[in-house]
């Protein structure tokens, strides 16, 4: 029985430990996955994990919404094809996609990248307590 999951370890690669942050967020959310996982698979499971653990902000399950990135390798996005151990590194960083939009100006329209936004309702204090009386339940 210890060969036939020593053999099965074997077929789908090693599973390895990796902690993806998410941009917005208090701390890393670590799991392990099989280093020949699909980034888009990586994705998913961070975004059910970061759900799970009731973490703020809200971020939502859709994976083409993300993209994974990897501060050390370089600022290009990994591709969801790719195996995530081919990288040879263990953190990662979990983005939300630039929206984008047509502007129909004097040129006819082009494509224009609008940047993750945030309302600024003041200082970060502001935000703070804001959060804070979230969770606080009256009796």
């Amino acid at each position: 029985m210890l060969m036939s999951k020593h053999k099965k370890n074997q077929a789908g690669g090693n599973r390895i430990l990796i902690s993806v942050t998410v941009v917005g967020s208090a701390g890393p959310i670590r799991f392990v996955v099989n280093e020949k996982e699909l980034v888009d698979f990586v994705i998913n499971i961070a975004l059910k994990s970061y759900a799970r653990e009731g973490r703020l902000p809200v971020l939502g399950s859709n994976v083409n919404d993300f993209v994974l990135y990897c501060p050390v390798i370089g600022t290009e996005a990994l591709k969801a094809w790719e195996m995530i151990g081919s990288f040879g590194v263990r953190n990662f960083m979990l983005c939300k996609k630039p929206k984008t939009v047509v502007d129909g100006g004097d040129d006819g329209g082009k494509t224009v990248a609008v940047g993750i936004s945030r309302k600024s309702s003041g200082s970060w204090k502001a935000w703070f307590n804001k959060s804070l009386n979230l969770k606080v339940s009256s009796h």
